[in-house]
Formats: structure tokens, sequence, C-alpha cells
């Protein structure tokens, strides 16, 4: 029987249980890994880094977790401020402004050229809107949690979401013209 994050994390945390931690990155790395990918649009080696920076951090500061939020959504937290970090660094635009509304399609079962065209028209939007579409469409975040994890309103979040699928909607019907 698979244990859960919350056991994996105490173990963690009361026997300094390695493999436990390891269990913790083999459930979340590809899920964190998507999520930075398509924040740093195309630089896929820049991802694979803020990746492990981001379970570095989380081991480090595993003890800081307080439960109140899934396991997932504090390391989404965590990988979400080395992107942000990172994007500071190479000067690079990060504001946050407003908020989205949910997706009723999950990207994963969109044929696979449509996926392609979402793929290339989720990298147009700003990263504001990006993010949040990214948390709450694609990583099923509630727009709670992605409110958590991106430190802005819950409204924000919905406002986000509604205006980047409007947009994703726009650019997706205008190519699908051509």
């Amino acid at each position: 029987m698979a244990l859960s994050d919350a056991d994996l994390v105490a173990r963690v945390l009361v026997d300094d249980d390695h493999h436990a931690f390891a269990e913790l990155v083999r459930n979340h790395q590809s899920s964190v890994r998507g999520l930075l990918r398509q924040l740093v649009r195309t630089d896929v080696t820049l991802a694979d880094d803020l990746a492990q920076e981001t379970f570095l951090r989380a081991y480090k500061n595993l003890r800081t977790f307080r439960g109140e939020a899934r396991f997932s959504t504090w390391l989404y937290r965590i990988a979400y401020n080395c992107f942000r970090e990172e994007a500071r660094k190479r000067k690079e635009l990060v504001g946050i402004d407003e908020a989205q509304l949910e997706a009723e399609h999950d990207p994963q079962t969109v044929d696979p050229a449509l996926r392609h065209d979402l793929s290339r028209a989720l990298q147009l939007l700003p990263v504001h809107e990006r993010s949040a579409i990214v948390l709450c469409c694609h990583n099923g975040l509630s727009h709670d949690e992605a409110s958590r994890v991106l430190e802005i309103p819950l409204g924000t979040v919905k406002t986000n979401v509604l205006r980047g699928r409007e947009k994703l909607k726009r650019m997706l019907s205008a190519w699908g013209s051509n």
C-alpha cells in the first residue's frame, strides 16, 4: 500500500528517512517540472534546474510544512517562488494582475495537434494568466489553492483564468481558420 504524502512527510521529519523524501520527489516531480516548463516557456534546462532547486528547498524547509494545504500546493508555491526569483534575476516582468475562472477541459485529454497549438498559445499569454491557467486547469488546483501558490487574491486568480482562457479561445479559433 502506498503511503500518503502526510505519512511520507512524517517519516522524513521523525526518522530523517531519505527514502520517504525520494518517494515524495517521485510522486510530484513530473507535475512540478511541468508547471515550471510552462512558466519558463521553451527553456527546458532552466525548468529542470528550477525543479531541482524546488525539491532542495522543500527538503530544507520541510519542517515549515504545516499541512494546512495539500503537499503539492506547498511544493507549487516553492516552485513558483524559484521561478519568480529567476525571472527577477533575468529582469523579466512577473507581475500578477488579475484573476481567472475554472477550465472545463483538461489539456491532457485533447488530441495531439490541438495540444501542440494549445501549448504554443499558452506560451503567448502574459505570465500571470499563464501561471493561473497552468495551476488551475493543467495541475488541477482549486482557485483557492492557486491563490495561495501565487500569493494573490482569489478574485485575481479567477480573472486571470477567465481572461487567459478567452485569449486562448481567440488564438486557437484564429489559427483554426487559417
